[in-house]
């Protein structure tokens, strides 16, 4: 019997909303310089967003006792309830806003929750604005589900984030909401109250949704932050474990959602995600103990220092930061004014530092498409030290021309 097989088959058709998710430049960046470790160089990494702290022994703990205990199976598809009263008793404490524990939904991470979002909320063709520069997974989330993104361009003079005279002018008939973060990947800057507040109320005027991501919003270094939330009980909010609490890998975030949809995102998280992590959610909820969050209040006063060291260094190397980040731990630079053959393109720019000082840094073109090769995203999540060695590395490169 001949068993000769058939020739391979042609390859499977992929869906056409793949077309519309481009790669992540610093991932690109990360393999480069996992390379060049590979081969013995010292890299200091400047480009993914992660802080280097850890979580906190207590978190640790609260983990260790989850599976000693045997709370690894399935939780609710919303979240353990002592999660998500701890939770909304943070927010009454910290921002002085009541929030009902049953509008809180625990998600595995801010993408999951950006995720049931977008699920809820974009239907096929639905625009959804959004500042340019901003994460770039936001416009990849609103695609996914067949909507279109939106990308308003925001510059210094809007501190890089989208106002509501710019709202205005952009909606269309098929404009279905807004998609902001504050602070903001990858500028690290904020939207001022006022401002946010006027956001608010023109987009609930024309029947829109207001969706911010605030997973930085422990981070703010300037002055108190302000929750949208404030703002009436119909605004969507995401936040996450990763960031403040310095939980990246643990895959841990929540959306706060208006009371009429709740019955509507328990039902997408069953079918989606079934439920976050058991065992992450025991841990989290260490988070609140006053002691731990003493920690993490220490830990974003390093990052302020930080933050104060690394901005007038760029500008002593010829960077210019035209909005001071408030939050986050980033740092939006022009480079176009910097002594070296490729500050006119931040993209080539990156490359020659990483293959020259052997430092990681992001371009632009990661966050948008205004005048994206203008700009460098710089992180600095890392140590005191290793930034100091940093700018030593970039100025010995820009002083050999």
């Amino acid at each position: 019997m001949d068993r000769t097989p058939d020739l391979a088959p042609a390859a499977l058709k992929l869906a056409q909303r793949v077309d519309d998710i481009a790669p992540f430049h610093v991932m690109e960046l990360a393999k480069q310089a996992a390379l060049r470790e590979k081969a013995g160089h010292r890299v200091i990494h400047m480009g993914i967003g992660e802080p280097d702290f850890t979580a906190p022994e207590a978190v640790i703990e609260a983990a260790v006792k989850a599976m000693r205990d045997g709370r690894t199976q399935y939780t609710g598809a919303m979240g353990i309830p002592a999660l998500r009263e701890a939770i909304a008793g943070y927010y009454r404490s910290f921002y002085g806003v009541e929030v009902e524990p049953s509008r809180i939904v625990v998600t595995a991470g801010a993408s999951a929750a950006l995720v049931l979002a977008c699920a809820a909320l974009v239907g096929v063709g639905d625009e959804v604005l959004m500042p340019d520069p901003c994460y770039p997974c936001n416009r990849h989330f609103v695609s996914t589900f067949d909507g279109k993104p939106v990308l308003i361009p925001s510059g210094p003079a809007e501190r890089f984030q989208l106002t509501a005279e710019r709202i205005e002018s952009h909606w269309g008939p098929a404009t279905k909401g807004v998609l902001l973060a504050s602070p903001s990947n990858p500028t690290g800057t904020s939207i001022e109250t006022e401002a946010l507040a006027r956001i608010v109320k023109t987009v609930r005027a024309r029947g829109g949704f207001t969706l911010v991501d605030e997973i930085y919003q422990g981070l703010s270094y300037d002055n108190k932050p302000t929750t949208a939330l404030s703002f009436g009980d119909d605004v969507l909010v995401v936040s996450s474990f990763s960031k403040y609490f310095n939980m990246t890998g643990w895959r841990l975030g929540w959306l706060v959602v208006p009371p009429s949809m709740v019955a509507t995102f328990e039902k997408l998280a069953q079918n989606l995600f079934i439920c976050p992590s058991a065992v992450a959610q025991h841990a989290a909820t260490a988070c609140f103990a006053p002691d731990t969050l003493a920690i993490f209040e220490a830990r974003k006063d390093a990052f302020r220092e930080r933050r104060d060291y690394i901005v007038p260094a760029l500008e002593r190397l010829g960077f210019r930061v035209p909005v001071m980040p408030d939050g986050a731990f980033y740092v939006y630079a022009d480079c176009t004014g910097v002594a070296h053959p490729d500050a006119a393109d931040s993209d080539r720019l990156t490359q020659s530092l990483l293959q020259q000082a052997d430092v990681v840094l992001v371009p632009g073109l990661d966050f948008g498409f205004a005048e994206p090769r203008r700009y460098i995203r710089l992180s600095y999540a890392t140590s005191l030290e290793q930034l100091h060695e940093a700018i030593g590395r970039i100025g010995r490169v820009f002083a050999a021309g």
